[in-house]
């Protein structure tokens, strides 16, 4: 039989701002052979994460930008189809950086995890990989949310933000959400079980915080940088916690103005402080059981946003600046086998 067709989207030019059609590019080719060492898998959703975009811009980061030409990078879950590694055999399901395309080789190494128990492939996505794992780690490593504290979580409605508010309930804390849009907000409350959410499109912002949060914020957890940040830093109670998780405010613009209220860390003595989940690899299995054992007690619930076909990619992409996710983006490049 002959090879089955593998479609990528790949960079053509360095976006500005939202990404153009003109930036990207849609090819085909057979999909490759596996040589020895290697597994090639059948991507069924790509992972849509904000930080995406960072990757499109020539500037150094975490990982490298992604090159002219190259299949823009993205994590995604998938199946083996074909091996020549010994540790995957054929049917297994696999995360990995797959990027835009629709096939992906792997290797035994620390860009793929295999998914060993039966568990749905979006439920993977949403709290079983990175995305779970970032949550898992900015909040209760850095945040350390206590029975009684107000916790506040910026993009409460996507996908880490969702999480990171539930474990903060979880441990007992006031969680409110900031999100953009009534029905934003109504997720944030209604299916993810914040005690409130203020809507920064609408409300005073400083205002708002000022009665949801009557003592002040002892955990922020920030997605999102700019004037966000800067109000809630003027919320912050004393030995407050900030969780500095992303800047999608400014993702498109690579423009990261300094908050004016930081000099209330000083006064508030509070602390501020950035992570990286990856750095954490090695405590991956604890995080995901602990996530496990809460959901299974229905004290945490996921919800996905999915495009449908690797065409959708780039809008995908280009919607989780627009708002229009609620949960986990994902596009579904193939159907995946009945559990």
């Amino acid at each position: 039989m002959p090879d089955p067709t593998n479609r990528q989207i790949v960079l053509r030019h360095r976006p500005k701002g939202l990404i153009d059609a003109s930036d990207t590019e849609m090819i085909s080719a057979p999909a490759p052979r596996p040589a020895d060492g290697e597994a090639l898998v059948r991507m069924t959703y790509v992972g849509i994460d904000a930080a995406a975009r960072t990757w499109l811009n020539d500037q150094p980061g975490y990982l490298p930008p992604v090159q002219l030409g190259e299949v823009i990078r993205a994590a995604g879950i998938g199946e083996v189809v074909e091996s020549r590694c010994d540790a995957y055999s054929v049917g297994d399901v696999v995360t990995t950086l797959s990027g835009f395309q629709e096939y992906a080789i792997v290797r035994d190494d620390i860009f793929c995890t295999p998914v060993t128990d039966e568990v749905d492939q979006l439920a993977v996505m949403s709290i079983y990989g990175p995305t779970g794992a970032t949550a898992y780690f900015g909040m209760n490593d850095v945040g350390r949310p206590k029975s009684g504290e107000t916790v506040v979580v910026s993009a409460a409605a996507g996908a880490t933000g969702s999480v990171a508010g539930q474990i903060a309930k979880i441990a007992g804390a006031r969680v409110v959400g900031i999100a953009g849009g009534p029905d934003k907000c109504r997720a944030v409350v209604d299916d993810f079980g914040f005690d409130a959410c203020i809507d920064y499109r609408e409300d005073d912002l400083p205002a708002a915080l000022k009665r949801h949060c009557p003592r002040g914020v002892d955990v922020y957890f920030d997605n999102v940088g700019g004037p966000i940040l800067d109000a809630v830093l003027g919320r912050l109670a004393a030995k407050a916690r900030v969780v500095l998780c992303g800047v999608i405010s400014s993702y498109l613009t690579g423009e990261h103005p300094g908050p004016a209220n930081y000099v209330n860390i000083l006064a508030k003595t509070a602390t501020m402080q950035g992570f990286n989940a990856l750095d954490e690899w090695g405590r991956f299995d604890e995080a995901f059981a602990a996530l496990r054992g809460w959901e299974q007690q229905g004290l945490l619930v996921h919800r996905e946003t999915v495009y449908e076909g690797l065409e959708s990619c780039v809008d995908a992409l280009n919607g989780l600046f627009t708002g229009a996710n609620i949960g986990k983006m994902l596009v579904k490049v193939g159907e995946p086998t009945p559990l």
